[in-house]
């Protein structure tokens, strides 16, 4: 039997309390993020990688990362991956696809990012939001390789990605 409080409702995520009875069937008290889920892209223009350094408030600095966005209302992930790929690179999409789906802290978040191939071609008119501080840069699979085995790229979902790809 599955007990559900809700503790804050916000624009991008849900909290609740829970109590679950688990497949033992002792009783467990979870704290729960509800996340409406995710979409990346790792893409690709002539055969090299656009990666984004993004200023990220939450841990006051910038991180490597591949183009990422939460999925709107109603959005499927594959819109969701065109669009955000548009937006925070500045190039069109000629081709996704998907590579995988990954969870990104099941321990306490139902948060589940779609992880999509991107073929790029030229710039797009998609523009990005206005709380996004992002440097695009081209990088060579062996500069990816490189930022990686020196602990530079520390997002999550971005490793998870380029493991997907097969560039780490």
């Amino acid at each position: 039997m599955t007990k559900r409080k809700s503790v804050y409702k916000g624009k991008l995520l849900n909290l609740y309390e829970s109590h679950k009875k688990m497949p033992n069937g002792a009783q467990a008290y979870f704290e729960e993020i509800d996340h409406p889920g995710a979409a990346l892209i790792v893409p690709f223009l002539k055969g090299k990688v656009v990666m984004i350094r993004q200023y990220r408030g939450v841990i006051e600095k910038y991180i490597w990362e591949l183009p990422a966005g939460t999925l709107e209302e109603g959005e499927t992930p594959y819109s969701c991956a065109k669009r955000e790929a548009a937006e925070e690179t500045g190039f069109k999409v000629s081709s996704l696809k998907k590579l995988g789906v990954v969870y990104t802290t099941p321990g306490f978040c139902n948060e589940m990012i779609h992880i999509y191939r991107a073929e790029c071609s030229g710039a797009s008119d998609a523009q990005g939001d206005p709380d996004e501080c992002v440097d695009v840069r081209i990088l060579g699979k062996k500069e990816v390789r490189a930022l990686f085995s020196a602990g530079k790229i520390l997002d999550s979902k971005t490793i998870c990605a380029l493991k997907f790809a097969g560039i780490i």
